[in-house]
């Protein structure tokens, strides 16, 4: 089942997040470590508008567990997204100046995917192709008509993923020095079916 994540969902993303910032080799992970980072995570997901915020996220649940979850939001709120990170350090006595992303990472005008996850023991049961076919309406909702990624270039298999969804490339830019390629797929309005 796919549904609308919460805020008590927190302690069960937060793991997903951090597999994804460590393969993004982040340098705030790598000062402050795992466990601080993944407490952090917790504390700000609970926040709904933070880049990570449970009202950012879809979830594909198997048998009542988090699989899978997929966050994003439009690209003019980017800019914001990440002040309840900001929050959570300086309840946690850290340096506010500290960012975990120092980029900008969407384009103008489209509903941007920052983030998706897969559980590891879930990988390869169609969990992450069941999240990117629930998101065309959730950018639809936003009044975007396209969603955005960036897929890192050294992942070839999840860029053939994406290309297979419709996603098609569009730039590219550098994020914490790993080149990254931006997809986008146009999406069309839905139609409501006019009764005869």
């Amino acid at each position: 089942m796919i549904r609308p994540a919460r805020a008590d969902d927190a302690a069960a993303l937060a793991p997903l997040i951090l597999h994804v910032l460590e393969a993004m080799e982040l340098p705030f992970l790598a000062t402050h470590g795992i466990e601080t980072t993944r407490s952090l995570l917790t504390t700000a997901i609970q926040a709904a508008e933070y880049r990570y915020g449970y009202a950012r996220a879809i979830v594909k649940t198997i048998d009542g567990r988090i699989a899978g979850a997929a966050f994003g939001y439009p690209s003019e709120v980017e800019p914001l997204v990440d002040l309840p990170f900001t929050t959570a350090l300086q309840q946690s006595h850290l340096d506010t100046t500290l960012r975990l992303f120092t980029e900008p990472e969407s384009y103008p005008d489209e509903w941007y995917l920052d983030t998706i996850a897969v559980a590891p023991t879930y990988r390869g049961r169609g969990i992450g192709t069941a999240l990117l076919d629930a998101l065309p309406p959730q950018a639809l909702a936003a009044g975007k008509q396209r969603i955005g990624l960036n897929v890192d270039e050294a992942n070839p298999a999840a860029r053939r993923l994406y290309l297979r969804h419709g996603y098609r490339p569009v730039g590219s830019r550098i994020l914490s020095g790993h080149r990254y390629e931006h997809l986008q797929k146009p999406l069309l309005p839905q139609r409501t079916r006019q009764k005869h």
